[in-house]
């Protein structure tokens, strides 16, 4: 099996049941920056809040040309027919000879255990391994955040590996805990 990486990632949009997800596009840089400034949604991040709205639009734009190319996919996570950002999620380091690619994600506070997380990114995972043809999705986790953790274990992720001090943050050092999945496994499971 081959991967079915497209040419462009820039018409990618999923949907759940209660949830919307779709590339950012410039009206939604204030939003972004609102989420991104917020020390408690970026507490687990490898980097700072975001002290400038500028960073909003310079993800944006990168986003728009890296979609364009087919390098990355960033989608942000709406309600249905709702314009309120709740999150992000998103698939980069993309590795077509290996079918890999790594995972990242992120929910406002305010929408944190309403299982919002888990139905977004369980819709990226179906895209990776359905439509891409992907065989192993990873993921990079401060061990501290155990609601991360019991996400990705609830989706069927392994824990498979801790690198100590990876990263710092500011003067905060902390580990990287790691996790796979692979398409066997996922398709593979009964979901509920």
């Amino acid at each position: 099996m081959s991967t079915l990486l497209p040419a462009s990632f820039s018409d990618v949009r999923l949907s759940t049941e209660r949830l919307m997800l779709r590339p950012f596009c410039p009206d939604d840089a204030e939003a972004l920056f609102r989420m991104h400034s917020d020390p408690e949604f970026m507490r687990y991040w490898s980097c700072e809040p975001w002290a400038s709205p500028r960073r909003a639009d310079e993800l944006i734009q990168n986003d728009l040309r890296e979609l364009a190319a087919g390098e990355h996919v960033r989608l942000g996570i709406f309600f249905r027919n709702e314009s309120d950002l709740i999150g992000t999620c998103s698939l980069f380091h993309l590795s077509p000879q290996c079918r890999r690619a790594e995972v990242g994600y992120g929910i406002r506070p305010d929408y944190w255990r309403q299982g919002y997380m888990s139905e977004a990114v369980g819709a990226l995972i179906d895209f990776a391994f359905g439509a891409l043809g992907l065989n192993r999705l990873e993921a990079d986790i401060d061990p501290r955040n155990v609601a991360s953790a019991r996400s990705l274990e609830k989706l069927g992720f392994a824990r498979e590996g801790l690198l100590r001090e990876r990263w710092i943050v500011g003067n905060e050092v902390s580990d990287s805990a790691l996790y796979g999945l692979l398409a066997k496994d996922w398709l593979g499971e009964a979901k509920v």
